[in-house]
């Protein structure tokens, strides 16, 4: 049924009901915004969501006994909350959140979504991003959509028909986006580095931010890369346009970019829009390590906060407080290992807090959590260099990673590494 406005749309939600939020740069901020005044006259709601945009409504302490969030992923918008205990962050693989959904583990009431307008056919489209909404979508028993006309139009497991929603209504209203962001020395550095791993063919995986785009900016002289990724921005637009990512080498949907969600400016929404060569797919296929080990080559490239002289890789906290999630991270690094020839790197600055803390560390902080362990881990890189730390023993790591942190911290790592693990440095 078509209603004029938010408000109205989600009155059909209940006491107790459990709903999911569609989310990334989909964020159905508008449904948001209802659900912040709506919530209010209903008790015990709970918000399942990823990483939200233009979500901060839902933070206001009024809420307290009406709304709680429980994040799968926390961004800016929920960060504060989680930290000071007005919302849940769940710790899971991104891959597995579908699973729950389509196994009843975790029940769904109501799912809110953002969607182009229906085709010829009567099919909206979920547009710049999936994850796990698809799964959201086969089991909620109530769907309650805004049918924006500025969302892209994608292909792939994106589509939902238009009969499905029970409440709906129609708002043109902009995307969030995300420009490239300034590329600063360090960051510049290590996209070199990194870029000097990747080889002709490689098949990549990386997310958002400084080193990504430095690392893709390197890559304009590189032949028939590929991407299988859970997200991309703009950097992959000019490596396209100049026929560098190609996808002729994959083995799993040659020729065509594969995703699950896309986030970044108004160029790279137009790219996608309509655009048959991108595909938007369930976040459990996509990160699924048996499809993504079927791609040759796989390069997966994430960041971390911090990591220990043993290979411990906290990317989710500093310490006790919870700074974004598991996400896909571990999907892709073991991916990455079974893919024939695949090789996976955690890349991150040296430093942090303006040069006075070291990233590496001989133990992370306490209360901080190991989204990568160090049976895992392969390449980290630093703006210092490249520390290989596969089938290297823990004296052999505490080395390398000495060997590329800040200077002015490696005769500290040193000493920590003998005092705390009785490691004795190659001289």
């Amino acid at each position: 049924m078509q209603v004029s406005n938010a408000v109205q749309a989600l009155e059909i939600l209940t006491d107790n009901d459990v709903i999911w939020c569609q989310s990334m740069a989909a964020t159905p901020y508008k449904l948001l915004e209802g659900l912040a005044e709506v919530a209010l006259q209903r008790r015990n709601l709970t918000l399942l969501q990823l990483h939200t945009e233009h979500s901060e409504v839902l933070c206001d302490p009024a809420l307290q006994g009406h709304l709680r969030q429980r994040a799968f992923f926390v961004g800016a918008s929920t960060r504060a909350a989680v930290q000071q205990g007005l919302a849940d962050y769940v710790p899971i693989f991104l891959s597995e959140i579908p699973k729950l959904f389509r196994s009843g583990e975790q029940p769904l009431d109501a799912v809110l979504i953002q969607v182009s307008p229906p085709d010829a056919h009567g099919n909206c489209s979920l547009g710049i991003s999936v994850e796990a909404t698809r799964a959201a979508l086969q089991v909620a028993r109530k769907v309650i959509a805004w049918v924006n006309p500025m969302m892209p139009r994608t292909h792939g497991d994106s589509f939902v028909p238009l009969a499905r929603f029970d409440r709906y209504f129609e708002l043109a209203a902009p995307l969030p986006l995300h420009g490239l962001p300034e590329l600063d020395p360090v960051s510049q550095q290590i996209g070199e580095r990194v870029a000097a791993l990747i080889d002709d063919g490689d098949c990549l995986q990386m997310g958002i931010g400084a080193i990504p785009n430095a690392t893709l900016a390197c890559l304009g002289n590189h032949r028939d890369l590929g991407i299988h990724t859970e997200m991309f921005s703009d950097g992959i637009l000019p490596l396209v346009a100049s026929g560098v990512i190609n996808n002729s080498r994959k083995r799993k949907h040659r020729g065509r970019i594969v995703t699950t969600f896309a986030m970044g400016s108004q160029a790279l929404y137009d790219f996608v829009d309509d655009n048959t060569t991108v595909a938007f797919l369930d976040v459990e296929y996509t990160n699924d390590t048996a499809v993504i080990r079927q791609n040759k080559q796989v390069m997966s490239i994430n960041s971390a906060l911090q990591v220990d002289l043993s290979g411990q890789v906290c990317a989710d906290s500093l310490g006790t407080k919870i700074y974004s999630g598991v996400g896909g991270q571990m999907d892709f690094v073991r991916g990455a290992s079974l893919s024939e020839g695949g090789r996976s790197v955690i890349a991150l600055p040296a430093t942090a807090c303006g040069g006075t803390v070291s990233r590496i560390s001989s133990m992370l902080a306490p209360g901080s959590g190991v989204v990568t362990t160090r049976a895992h881990v392969h390449y980290i890189v630093t703006e210092y260099g490249v520390a290989n730390l596969k089938a290297r023993s823990l004296n052999e790591r505490a080395s390398a990673l000495i060997a590329i942190a800040a200077p002015q911290f490696r005769e500290q790592l040193a000493r920590e590494a003998y005092e705390q693990w009785g490691l004795k440095m190659a001289t």
